[in-house]
């Protein structure tokens, strides 16, 4: 879609996409996953779009600073975004180990990547073609379920844009383990294959004991987050539980040819976030 880009304040425009954001709760704990429900309503006269462009979410605190973001592309391309239509869609946002409590706005926009131009839409605006769609209360995480990266880890990553994103990768095993609520839990396992020279999609798999859990296919490309009911028998009697994540095959970026990386690490997969949720 060919729309000037932001910086100055432009003429009163027409909105194109009317934006709606639901947080599924009003207070949250740093480290906790949060289900986000995204409607965009493209109004009737918006014209084509011709590329497709990129949603991006800032969270921002009671000062208007930014401390993370969740940039996505929408599970519809804009390129096929229809003048009436309505897209919706759902996303578990993890909030990163941000030393902040309070108030937290959610500003959205969609952009161009290719031109950086943004999309005027209707709404809360706080300039710059983004615009205010939520909010809820953070503060520090209370519970004792904390996920602690065990034996088979390599050292913590951290990306270097103010996305919040840090990871461990795996070696071929690895250990996860947290303190056993002896109840039905929900665990969450997010993790991504960045490489793409590997081919074959890897085979993972999480255990508890020799019990698999969960087994899954995990192929080069965007994060996978996993969702694993799990009761309070499969979590067993001891005070500790600990899950096993295994991978069919592991590589060494040093020797990938295509890599061309001095990289000696053996390497399994990337281990974004693992969280457990009591029921």
């Amino acid at each position: 879609m060919l729309l000037a880009g932001c910086g100055r304040t432009q003429q009163p425009e027409t909105p194109l996409v009317t934006p709606t954001v639901t947080v599924a709760r009003s207070d949250a704990a740093i480290g906790m996953p949060i289900e986000m429900t995204y409607r965009f309503v493209v109004a009737a006269t918006a014209p084509a779009f011709t590329e497709d462009d990129t949603v991006f979410v800032h969270f921002l605190d009671a000062d208007g600073e930014m401390m993370w973001t969740d940039d996505h592309e929408p599970p519809v391309p804009t390129t096929q975004w229809k003048p009436g239509q309505t897209i919706e869609y759902s996303r578990t946002m993890f909030i990163p180990k941000f030393p902040y409590s309070g108030d937290t706005s959610v500003i959205v926009g969609i952009y161009s990547r290719r031109s950086g131009a943004r999309v005027p839409m209707a709404g809360q605006p706080k300039g710059q073609r983004e615009y205010q769609v939520a909010s809820f209360n953070l503060h520090p995480q209370t519970d004792n379920l904390y996920v602690v990266f065990k034996d088979g880890w390599h050292e913590t990553e951290v990306a270097e844009e103010a996305s919040g994103l840090e990871w461990q990768w795996s070696k071929k095993t690895a250990t996860l383990a947290f303190r056993n609520p002896m109840r039905d839990v929900l665990f969450y396992f997010l993790c991504d294959q960045p490489v793409k020279v590997l081919g074959a999609p890897q085979q993972v798999e999480l255990r508890i004991g020799p019990t698999v859990i969960d087994s899954f296919a995990l192929p080069a490309g965007p994060r996978e987050l996993r969702k694993v009911n799990l009761t309070g028998a499969q979590l067993g009697n001891g005070e500790t539980v600990e899950v096993t994540v295994a991978v069919d095959r592991t590589f060494v970026p040093a020797t990938t040819t295509q890599l061309k990386s001095t990289d000696s690490r053996e390497l399994g997969i990337r281990v974004f976030r693992a969280y457990v949720q009591a029921k």
